[in-house]
């Protein structure tokens, strides 16, 4: 019988199971899908889609298949700009994926899919251009 060792780490999720759960989530949310509706499409529980968001469980082949036709996009949409991929070490490169992973993370938070949701709904764009204007103006009072 093997004892758990109490001062063993958990091992910690790996970026591309983190990048593939954010998309997940992203998709999820602008499709306006509950983690239970996915998990009933796709045969699993609520919690279990928890951890494939948080990245803690990596998502298989045929479940991140599965995930895609729910979510009605190719498997590659969890791939896609995922930070370090192809990039060949150069220091622009290394800035190009912090600046992508702010966006991905700005995107998959609650707030930034609230907000690209309710600025993609504006058809005017003057309308657009001063919600941008006000939205720089609001961030540099601080």
């Amino acid at each position: 019988m093997l004892i758990a060792n109490p001062e063993q780490k958990k091992a910690t999720p790996k970026p591309v199971d983190i990048h593939v759960g954010r998309r997940i989530r992203m998709r999820r949310i602008w499709m306006e899908l509950s983690q239970t509706s996915l998990a009933e499409q796709i045969g699993v529980t609520f919690q279990q889609v928890q951890k494939y968001e948080k990245g803690t469980n990596r998502v298989g082949a045929s479940r991140l298949q599965q995930i895609a036709d729910a979510l009605e996009v190719p498997p590659s949409y969890f791939f896609e700009e995922m930070p370090g991929a192809g990039t060949n070490g150069v220091e622009s490169g290394a800035v190009k994926s912090q600046i992508q992973s702010e966006i991905i993370d700005f995107a998959s938070s609650d707030e930034g899919l609230a907000l690209i949701k309710a600025f993609s709904r504006i058809g005017d764009a003057n309308v657009r251009s001063r919600a941008i204007g006000l939205l720089k103006a609001l961030a540099d009072r601080d």
